[in-house]
């Protein structure tokens, strides 16, 4: 996934920070905006997760902060659910001016909310997704505490959200006041993706059921069973950031992509930037990379990482075929191996002492009764398994360029 930072301009002239993520190919069939949650930011983990599972989808996400968060300009204690709706419409806007105009719409808490009501204004919007969306706006109020009183009559008051103080003025919650969904999602005609807990203690399962019951089909539930409010647990952010994208996909039309294809047992394909490759063995698809500190995403092994698996699964493989043929009592086999850059300071063939051997040190682990003449002959037929020959033997490999 390769992130861009950008700006755009709001209706109301403010720059809004935003990241604009690509999947790996940097070749998105289509384009989707996310709204956080109130008070959050682009920058929550669940967010970036929830993108992630979007952009190996083949999506690319626009993230951004609202008027008055995150490094966008504005002052929030001028903004209202309404505005944050107007922020929404502006970044598809953007969107379909430089890139292509969005398909999808992701809201996560009040955020959700406001997608409801932005895809009205959104044509090119063919499916909405919410996750622990409140079924009115109003909802927020508790949040506020005891300041509503207050706020009420004295204007504003400064309130702590999440352990930040935030300045909420009376529009605000005569803005939320105003704002009826349940019409909307009668004449929605999108789409539509409910993502809730069970266990959510901020906004209660109870607001999916009423935003199921309003909206008309085609219409779609998936309980996020066991996560909080936040998605704090990277689990409950990818999982669905994945079914998200995999939901999608039956209301918007994907174009056909070329698929990796070869004749031979393995191919690989690396893109125009970044070290992120398709790996296809047979009919199996793969992916290598190189980790973020070396400039990689960091999205599958490196290819060290496969050289080594291979021979830990070759290794595991002919232990379980060798004690299955013996019909010794091996329950499971587990096989530990770290690669890693030696100098062959004992390599007596090796005139140059200081120059460096690859090193692998291989453990393994057998759980079953065995005896120790046992387990001394499964240790002897590890050094036999055909990967580990081949390691230890001369390897040519012929290199020829494809026209």
């Amino acid at each position: 996934m390769k992130t861009q930072k950008i700006n755009f301009t709001n209706r109301e002239g403010q720059e809004l920070a935003a990241r604009l993520e690509f999947p790996v190919d940097q070749q998105p069939h289509h384009f989707a905006v996310f709204a956080h949650c109130f008070t959050c930011s682009k920058n929550l983990n669940a967010v970036r997760n929830i993108s992630n599972g979007l952009t190996r989808n083949g999506f690319a996400v626009l993230r951004f902060d609202f008027t008055g968060l995150g490094e966008s300009e504005g002052d929030f204690a001028d903004t209202n659910f309404s505005s944050n709706v107007n922020d929404l419409v502006d970044a598809a806007g953007y969107l379909a001016e430089h890139y292509q105009a969005p398909v999808l719409l992701v809201g996560h808490s009040l955020g959700g909310s406001a997608v409801l009501l932005a895809s009205k204004y959104l044509e090119s919007v063919k499916a909405v997704t919410t996750i622990g969306a409140p079924f009115e706006p109003e909802h927020v109020k508790h949040l506020l505490q005891d300041s509503v009183e207050t706020i009420e009559r004295k204007g504003t008051a400064t309130v702590s959200i999440g352990g930040r103080p935030f300045e909420i003025k009376k529009q605000f919650l005569d803005d939320i006041k105003s704002v009826k969904l349940s019409k909307q999602l009668a004449e929605l005609r999108k789409a539509l993706l409910i993502m809730h807990s069970p266990q959510d203690t901020t906004v209660g399962i109870d607001n999916a059921a009423q935003i199921y019951q309003a909206a008309k089909h085609p219409k779609s539930f998936i309980t996020l069973d066991g996560a909080d409010h936040l998605l704090s647990k990277k689990e409950d952010s990818f999982y669905a950031g994945q079914m998200i994208g995999n939901w999608a996909q039956r209301y918007i039309q994907i174009p056909k992509r070329d698929a990796l294809k070869s004749q031979n047992q393995v191919a690989v394909r690396t893109g125009e930037s970044g070290f992120t490759t398709e790996i296809k063995a047979g009919v199996h698809q793969l992916v290598a990379d190189e980790p973020e500190s070396v400039g990689g995403n960091d999205y599958g092994p490196n290819p060290y990482d496969y050289l080594v698996a291979g021979l830990g699964a070759c290794t595991s493989m002919t232990l379980r075929m060798y004690a299955d043929r013996k019909r010794w009592d091996v329950k499971e086999i587990k096989v530990h191996l770290d690669h890693q850059k030696i100098h062959c300071e004992d390599c007596e063939q090796n005139e140059n002492r200081s120059s460096k051997i690859d090193f692998i040190e291989r453990s393994i682990e057998l759980e079953g009764e065995l005896s120790d003449e046992q387990r001394q002959r499964l240790l002897e037929i590890a050094d036999k398994c055909p990967v580990h020959r081949t390691l230890h033997s001369q390897i040519k490999v012929k290199t020829i360029l494809v026209e």
